[in-house]
């Protein structure tokens, strides 16, 4: 199905306001249209009747001209204004729609995705170029049907008042429609270019605003330049690429415009010279000529902005084609309850489907209410477990079990609500404290919100705050430090109340203050529920039911911090060595 059949699917909800609207629209362009009949009627009927008074002709011309502008006050501006009005309700609505669909879309995609795509691009699409169809509904379902309108009264007018003139008058038309076919269709491909380079453009720009930290750190700005030089630079080619095609478009459509009115004036000017035509016929014809090239230059202008229109909505539902990696499977069922048993059998993954494999036939069982711990060197695999659980990721092979059933086999939405996740850099909303904190449990009283926030040891600091709980916390929490962050992160898990804990390097990079507090409001939460953990610092799991020790995706030992210091294998050097850097 083509792009422009799919958006007519946002627009078939709003076909009767857009009905409304074109009815309206044509009313207001036909009113004008009878200032050419106007000029005739004043030129022949009036002014050039010899058999009328001056008298007699001024008070014809007050009767005339009084009732014109009577329709131009009267009738006309309440005609604009609602034309105008429901133009712009329905093509806003119509983007709604876009932008609520596309979000869905965007929060059902995997994290796989969202790991390959820069997010200026995705938010590129969602607003230059959702923003970008809105033309199509203004000037493709409107404005060129109005223009087609004008030109198919303004034709009939004509052809009432002499049928040779008007088809000298139409004489253009052919080759009018033969360029703008010819231009406009590689236009759409390269306004496509320019609108993906401007992506670019955003795309660098968004990373780059995030990351100034970095760049005044490192000193990089003059680097930095240079390489969003280079990006603006290819953006600046396909804008003149499509420049260049757009001006030649402009440049031919245009003349031939320019040329048909010349040949309508000298076959008008010979034809009343011979009195074969009334001097107020010629003048109103002259006067129609621009009101019928007036709507075929506009059709120009309007068939470039639709080509930008039709290349954003071919990226729009290119974004709107992206593949689910993770959905429910057909039978899913909903995971009302959960003792928290979670087991891996024979579970290998890779992340790309001939990439490196990096869990390698993994067995392990958490019983419920256990606390396990996964340690192990840097890229071993321990935080691919733990996405696997949750299924941001789903196995390559073997499976993951929750209460000793596969979960593929119960839906994405009631398998999450089962999981609270802590992870080392938690991201807040530039939001409210008190809203972070609530997308732990939306429906949640002030009450709920406070007792979480004092079971995180967060509620002292936050009352220090400037506005308390209604506290901006800034993009990404930067107002508050990283304890206070993770203290908050830990409120809205205490919140939504999960029957499965992950912490992933929940407490690493604190100052001790703020570990010591964490460490206690993480003990707290883990209290009676399976707890997961995955940890650096191996003095923080000691206290583990449980320990995994994860080398290359492989299971290598297992059991408690005793057994594993006695069995003097992987486990055992890692603490050695910690122990050691500690002591130095």
């Amino acid at each position: 199905m083509s792009s422009m059949k799919r958006y007519m699917q946002f627009v078939k909800p709003y076909n009767v306001q857009i009905i409304l609207t074109i009815v309206i629209g044509i009313i207001k362009f036909a009113i004008p249209l009878f200032i050419p009949i106007l000029i005739k009627i004043v030129i022949d009927d009036i002014v050039g009747e010899e058999s009328l008074t001056a008298d007699e002709k001024m008070k014809q011309l007050f009767y005339w001209l009084g009732g014109t502008v009577l329709v131009f006050l009267v009738v006309r501006p309440p005609i604009e204004y609602y034309r105008q009005y429901l133009a712009q309700l329905v093509s806003n609505k119509i983007l709604y729609d876009i932008r609520q669909k596309l979000y869905i879309h965007l929060q059902k995609l995997s994290l796989k995705y969202y790991s390959n795509t820069r997010a200026g691009e995705v938010i590129s699409r969602v607003i230059n170029d959702v923003e970008q169809t809105k033309n199509f509904v203004m000037i493709g379902l409107m404005n060129v049907w109005l223009d087609l309108a004008t030109i198919v009264i303004a034709i009939a007018i004509m052809l009432t008042m002499n049928v040779k003139l008007t088809l000298v008058t139409l004489l253009a038309f052919p080759f009018y429609a033969f360029s703008v076919k010819y231009f406009f269709g590689r236009l759409r491909d390269l306004t496509k270019k320019r609108s993906q380079a401007l992506a670019g453009v955003q795309s660098y720009l968004h990373e780059r605003v995030q990351g100034m930290s970095i760049i005044k750190t490192f000193t990089l700005e003059k680097h930095e330049q240079k390489l969003f030089n280079k990006t603006n630079e290819e953006f600046l080619d396909k804008a003149i690429d499509q420049t260049v095609w757009n001006a030649k478009a402009f440049a031919v459509v245009n003349t031939i415009t320019d040329i048909a009115p010349l040949l309508v004036i000298a076959y008008a000017g010979y034809e009343a010279i011979h009195g074969r035509l009334s001097v107020g016929t010629m003048a109103a014809f002259i006067a129609y000529i621009e009101r019928l090239y007036s709507p075929l230059r506009r059709l120009v202008n309007s068939s470039t902005t639709l080509t930008q229109s039709f290349a954003s909505m071919d990226r729009v539902f290119e974004l709107m084609d992206e593949k689910y990696d993770i959905i429910d499977k057909k039978g899913a069922i909903p995971l009302e309850n959960s003792t928290g048993n979670v087991t891996f059998s024979n579970v290998s993954f890779q992340y790309e489907k001939d990439g490196q494999t990096i869990l390698n036939n993994v067995n392990f069982h958490v019983s419920a209410g256990e606390t396990v711990a996964f340690v192990g060197m840097s890229g071993g695999g321990k935080s691919t477990i733990i996405s696997l659980i949750p299924r941001f990721y789903d196995v390559t092979s073997g499976s993951v079990q929750l209460d000793g059933k596969d979960i593929r086999e119960v839906t994405i939405e009631s398998l999450r609500k089962h999981i609270g996740i802590v992870l080392q850099d938690n991201i807040l909303f530039s939001d409210s404290v008190k809203s972070n904190i609530l997308m732990g449990n939306p429906e949640a009283s002030e009450e709920q919100v406070i007792e979480a926030a004092k079971a995180a040891n967060a509620h002292d600091f936050i009352m220090e705050l400037p506005e308390g709980y209604e506290t901006k916390v800034g993009e990404r929490g930067v107002k508050l430090s990283g304890g206070q962050k993770q203290r908050v992160a830990i409120a809205r898990v205490f919140l939504k109340n999960p029957t499965i804990l992950v912490l992933d390097e929940a407490t690493s990079a604190l100052d001790l203050e703020s570990e010591a507090l964490i460490q206690d409001s993480l003990e707290r939460l883990a209290s009676n529920r399976t707890t997961i953990i995955v940890a650096h610092r191996l003095s923080t799991i000691t206290h583990a039911d449980k320990i995994f020790v994860i080398e290359n995706g492989e299971l290598v030992e297992e059991g408690n911090h005793n057994k594993l210091m006695n069995d003097k294998g992987v486990y055992y050097n890692l603490f050695q060595i910690q122990q050691l850097d500690t002591e130095s």
